[in-house]
């Protein structure tokens, strides 16, 4: 049962059949009409449709009523995100949502279905069985039955899930992302039965928690079955339409939805897929229908231009015709109409002690208080909070019921915002209510898993790679070969003079992929080059190291501020976060926090993606220091990231006495003046701006903390300026570019940083077009952007012509509200552009790439770029990161004019940007491109040539090693270690049948250094792939055990030879002697080439491996 569910008893039927039967509007407060429409679903006892003018509105809701109904009470159903006769789908999570309602109706289950204006006046195809098909432990689910059900649905196989609507079998595991889910779910079967179902999480590929049960849709509303090929056949007759004859032969083309009223004899209403007597509900009666309108007249314009014949959208009273009665619901109070009084907390919400005190006087006077938080961490901290304010208010399970006696209770449920019924003695708190925020936190963040310190190869034939011992070859594939009776896979590498090098599996790990230079010289097996090469790159990062070390010894005898302990201040803003903190979160605040409490001054560098957290970061130490009597200054690299910093901090702080200015020339001469005079006689405890914050005339009254962003992007003269500041004052540099993985470890202990690498569990891929300029595609993007309430980047890359692009923009598209941002604006005119696109007054931003560094505004989820071809790969990986958040697909246009020719250079950028469209091996790509930079940042030089060399990977490493000398540890770099013994240790195709995931499985077991390593490999393998684990992997993961053994050791041959198993070189004391002599009489140990020889006929015939490490722990593991 819901948390809430036991309120909805408190609502009298007589009251609900009143307001239901009311002639005009129903005025009900907006917090209310949650709690008002669950119970009116449950009166009613058939599902409720209930329309909102926006989509966001939609799903606020719906996650509302679900706090009274449950998980199950509520969906959305989404419209369409494409316009019909676009060649493009909607989205699987779209269809699949939307067919996942229809499959619960089908059902004849009850539930509230809340639907946008566009949803609402969308058609939709008319009932063909939906079938679910339920997976459950102790169910059965023949797996090839299975697999075509799914392909039937819509489903994409894949080797690997990714994303909503694909699926992956290995052995007898199901992998399956269903589109109404939140998280894809993994299936163990034995046979035909599932034995175990689980979520698992996108990054890591990892198992998170069991689950009871999941109901799988299909995700596609045209499918290419027999009754629509036979279907499509039969208007061929009359209709030359291309689409028709693919779909005739199953091809589903891209944008084919827009005949499913062909295929289905026409489309119906929503409504009239209600069972008999079901009530449709307006929220607003006045915005639905204009938006309504807005609609139809769009799509009209639309199929003038597109020739689109078929009919997708009907009117409003159309579409809620066949609803049984239709509720309307209103914020105005007509004369006549009908009103559930209800108060609201608008006016104390974000003042907690406000909303304590009320909460009190209306306990004493008889009401049940019930304080909703949206999770059990949150709930017992209220619970806690509350007590101390004197206002006892326990944990309970489930809010009061109608028989409960007065008093105040703490409950976990995800509720917008609360309200207070006085007719029903009933006051309900949402956490928003106390903070002033809605709470983010529709989930817990799952536990961070730390990178890999290697990335995955994702190598294909012909990719260049590094082999750190032999140099640079290229891949030409994997191969299964048996000697001797030993079966075992192996790397092909081709070198120069048709050279090739065979490389043992469990070898991967001395093998990358090339990343560095363009057209690199391919290496000769046998030859002296390589090594010179190495050597060279290995005396320039000793160079670095060492000037590194030397910087951090000398900050470690500077004097700065100790900060006290945290306040309870601090604790009530880090409190009123809305979202869950991701643990690197956590622990990169503590890492500042701690170098804040410490007397040397901080000098920290926070890195992490955009939208992964570092601005909260930056507010809670800014706050630390201010409440320590400091002032802070952030430092931005443009004026509209000052604007947009400036904007959350101050929403953060709000609640407290903290002045936040800003200073940029967004600010006239008078408002600047009095903000540096302010500063100076330290008024202004925190201060946001460009550049200008470092000029002579900005005098601080008690300077602190500097917090900056993108360091790289300023100049030298500012980066000096920053540098002399950085002796005394407590420095905080946050950054985007990634920095790779291996650097960040060999860094620790000369270099403070932090790394946020926990990514936004839903990302999806942006669909990336790049192709001539055409103005049809540009005018469907930005009006199919518009349908979805969204906003679009329109990048344009002149100033001069800027508005005259505007101005054709507008002709294209009339119904567009356009703005105009770029860097040589007059600042008031630019804040306003920014200002009113931030606010939705505008929903086409046409800018220069001034919108390239960090800005963030979640509505905007098309890009449009109309010369792609004067950027470089950099910006645009900027400029498409603008775009795309966690629900909404995004779409980036990128194009080129068709008259010109493209040079080879804009080409290749356009090529692999294009090809780099996701979350899959080419974004990896991409993020390695990035690393580069990172890697180039941090170590303060040009290092483009060396990494060429060498390729980034062993570049990284060979720095990691300089960095570890230079701190006074002995130079340490990975040999090549042979072991060459008889067993089969390899991993059969059947297991992992992808070469990719086999190749990443292969370096995982290869990096593998400890046994907890080992292990955790062990644990992925069965949870990815199934367990047991053959018989070949586990041989494998024993050679590894083995490998991780001799590299400590320093021993790098284990092989067969001539009758004997050779270990060399290892290093015998006497006392080790004797114990060879004792535990192996036979054996020899040769002192001048230390070469340990044990003759073929000692060793036992199986478990070789297993034996060969126990021999070797005996003899040189620590005694």
């Amino acid at each position: 049962m819901a948390s809430l569910a036991p309120l909805l008893d408190l609502l009298p039927e007589e009251r609900i059949a009143a307001l239901l039967n009311a002639r005009g509007n129903v005025t009900v407060a907006e917090p209310a009409r949650p709690f008002l429409l669950a119970a009116l679903m449950r009166s009613s006892d058939r599902p409720l449709l209930v329309v909102t003018a926006r989509s966001e509105e939609a799903e606020g809701l719906a996650r509302d009523i679900r706090a009274f109904l449950g998980q199950a009470g509520a969906e959305v159903f989404p419209g369409w995100e494409v316009l019909p006769g676009e060649p493009l789908s909607p989205s699987v999570e779209t269809m699949g949502r939307r067919l996942h309602v229809l499959a619960r109706l089908e059902r004849g289950e009850r539930f509230v279905i809340v639907t946008s204006a566009q949803g609402a006046t969308q058609l939709v195809a008319p009932p063909r069985r939906v079938e679910l098909m339920v997976l459950a432990p102790g169910g059965q689910a023949p797996l090839d039955d299975v697999t075509e059900r799914l392909v039937a649905g819509g489903y994409e196989r894949n080797y690997m899930v990714e994303r909503r609507g694909e699926f992956a079998v290995r052995g007898g595991i199901l992998d399956v992302f269903p589109p109404s889910e939140e998280r894809p779910v993994r299936a163990e079967l034995w046979g035909d039965e599932v034995t175990s179902l689980r979520q698992f999480a996108l990054a890591s590929q990892r198992s998170l928690g069991e689950v009871d049960r999941v109901a799988v849709a299909p995700c596609r509303e045209l499918l290419g079955d027999d009754r629509t090929r036979g279907r499509a056949a039969e208007l061929m007759a009359t209709d030359d339409d291309p689409a028709l004859a693919q779909l005739a032969e199953g091809i589903l083309v891209p944008g084919a939805e827009r005949l499913l009223p062909l295929i289905t004899d026409g489309l119906v209403p929503l409504a009239s897929l209600l069972p008999a007597g079901s009530p449709a509900v307006i929220l607003e009666p006045k915005r639905v229908r204009d938006r309504a309108d807005e609609i139809m007249d769009q799509v009209a314009e639309w199929s003038g231009i597109s020739g689109t014949l078929e009919r997708h959208y009907g009117s409003l009273d159309e579409t809620l015709a066949p609803a049984a009665h239709l509720m309307l619901i209103s914020s105005f109070a007509e004369p006549d109409s009908a009103v559930l009084p209800a108060d609201t907390w608008t006016g104390a919400a974000g003042h907690p002690e406000q909303v304590v005190d009320r909460l009190k006087r209306l306990v004493e006077d008889g009401y049940r208080a019930v304080v909703a938080a949206s999770m059990e961490a949150t709930a017992q901290r209220l619970s806690t909070n509350l007590g101390a304010a004197g206002l006892g208010a326990p944990l309970a399970v489930t809010a009061p019921d109608a028989e409960s006696e007065p008093g105040a209770s703490v409950v976990v449920a995800e509720l917008g915002r609360g309200f207070v019924l006085p007719w029903a003695r009933l006051a309900l708190v949402a956490e928003s209510d106390l903070t002033g925020r809605r709470s983010g936190a529709a989930r817990a963040r799952i536990k961070a898993r730390r990178r890999q310190a290697t990335g995955q190869l994702d190598l294909a034939e012909g990719d260049l790679v590094v082999h750190e011992m032999h140099g640079i070859g290229r891949y030409a594939g994997m191969v299964e070969r048996e000697l001797l009776g030993v079966h075992r896979e192996y790397l092909i590498v081709e070198y120069a003079r048709e050279d090739r090098l065979y490389v043992p599996s469990d070898q991967v790990d001395l093998v990358s992929k090339y990343i560095g230079g363009d057209a690199p010289r391919m290496s000769r097996l046998g030859s002296s080059e390589w090594s010179k090469a190495k050597s060279r790159v290995r005396r320039k990062t000793r160079q670095i190291a060492n000037e590194l070390v030397q910087l951090y010894s000398k900050r470690l005898h500077a004097q700065g501020y100790t900060y006290p302990p945290d306040t309870p201040w601090q604790r009530e803003l880090e409190d009123a976060f809305p979202y869950e903190e991701t643990p690197d979160q956590l622990r990169a605040v503590d890492e500042v926090k701690d170098d804040m409490e410490r007397p040397l001054p901080m000098d920290r560098l926070v890195c992490g993606d955009v939208g992964y957290g570092k601005t909260e970061i930056a507010v809670r130490a800014a706050f630390k220091a201010v409440q320590a009597g400091k002032q802070v200054a952030v430092l931005v690299p443009t004026t509209i990231l000052a604007q947009q910093h400036h904007a959350t901090f101050v929403e953060r702080v709000r609640n407290f006495p903290i002045r936040v200015e800003m200073l940029s020339r967004f600010l006239s001469q008078g408002e600047a003046k009095k903000v540096t005079t302010d500063l100076a006689n330290g008024k202004v405890d925190i201060v946001i701006g460009t550049h200008k914050l470092l000029q002579p005339e900005v005098k601080f009254g008690d300077l602190g903390l500097i917090i900056v962003d993108e360091e790289q992007r300023f100049g030298v003269e500012q980066k000096e300026k920053l540098k002399r500041l950085r002796a005394s004052v407590d420095v905080l540099t946050l950054t985007a570019t990634p920095i790779p993985r291996t650097l960040e470890m060999a860094m620790s202990g000369i270099r403070d940083m932090s790394i946020i690498d926990t990514p936004p569990e839903d990302r999806h891929p942006i669909i990336t077009y790049v192709g001539e300029r055409d103005e049809l595609t540009m005018a469907s993007a930005i009006r199919r952007e518009l349908l979805r309430d969204g906003q679009v980047f329109y990048v344009h890359h002149r100033v001069e012509t800027i508005d005259h692009a505007a101005r054709k923009l507008q002709d294209l598209v009339p119904d567009a509200r356009i703005g105009v941002a770029h860097g040589q604006m007059n600042e008031h005119l630019l804040e306003q552009a920014m200002l009113d696109f931030g606010d939705a007054k505008t929903n086409v931003l046409v800018c220069t790439t001034i919108i390239e560094s960090g800005l963030d505004i979640p509505t905007v989820n098309t890009l449009v770029v109309g010369r792609a071809d004067l950027l470089g790969l950099s910006q645009m990986y900027q400029l498409r990161g603008r775009v795309g958040r966690a629900h909404e697909r995004a779409y980036a246009y990128l194009f080129y004019p068709p008259e010109r020719a493209l040079r080879e250079g804009a080409h290749e950028r356009l090529k692999t940007i294009a090809e780099h469209t996701g979350l899959g091996s080419g974004w990896r790509i991409a993020l390695r491109d990035l690393e580069i930079r990172g890697a180039g940042n941090l170590l303060g030089a040009e290092q483009h040539g060396h990494i060429a060399e060498v390729g980034f990977d062993l570049y990284v490493k060979l720095m990691a090693s300089a960095v570890e000398e230079a701190k006074g540890q002995p130079w340490h770099e990975d040999g090549e270690i042979r072991i060459d013994l008889p067993l089969n240790a390899f991993i059969p195709k059947k297991y992992v049948a992808d070469e990719n995931l086999r190749l990443e499985a292969y370096r995982r077991i290869a990096s593998a250094r400890t046994n907890e390593d080992i292990a955790e490999v062990k644990a992925e393998l069965a949870d990815r792939y199934g367990a047991p684990l053959p018989g070949p992997v586990e041989a494998l993961l024993e050679v590894a055990e083995l490998r991780a053994l001799m590299m400590s050791a320093g021993i790098s041959e284990a092989a067969t030879v001539a009758g004997n198993l050779r270990i060399r070189p290892v290093e015998l004391e006497e006392s080790r002697q004797v114990r060879l002599q004792r535990l192996l009489p036979q054996a020899e140990w040769r002192p001048a080439t230390q070469t340990l020889l044990v003759p073929e006929k000692s060793i036992p015939k199986e478990g070789v491996v297993g034996w060969t490490t126990s021999l070797l722990k005996q003899l040189v593991s620590a005694a």
